[in-house]
């Protein structure tokens, strides 16, 4: 089970990736009608962050770190997904305010994946 620490953690940064996928649905649209691979893409990794967390939050053991592990990298892809729509002039600019939540997102994880390692 959570620990009471974890517990605060898991409910404080939960809504936060909720909010952060309600505010990539703009920007998705935009990338999926230059690339709808990097669109889909974009969608599977920013998903599995959520998905990823809720499983690991019921998860017990080295099952609990994979599923924080997994939905680590969903964030940090998520953040190149944007990078290279980026590069590749589909947006102008990855919105700050996402790419905050996504830092503060990934460093939860890296923390919580630490802490189960």
């Amino acid at each position: 089970m959570l620990t009471k620490g974890e517990h605060s953690i898991m409910l404080t940064i939960y809504p936060v990736i909720l909010e952060t996928l309600s505010e990539l649905r703009v920007v998705l649209g935009r990338i999926e009608r230059h690339d709808r691979d990097l669109g889909r893409q974009l969608r599977r990794a920013s998903s599995s962050i959520a998905l990823g967390v809720a499983e690991g939050m019921y998860s017990r053991g080295r099952n609990r770190a994979a599923r924080y592990h997994t939905a680590l990298g969903s964030a940090r892809e998520t953040m190149a997904c944007l990078e290279v729509a980026v590069a590749l002039g589909y947006i102008e600019l990855a919105d700050p305010v996402v790419m905050d939540r996504l830092e503060r997102i990934v460093a939860t994880l890296v923390r919580l994946v630490q802490r189960h390692a």
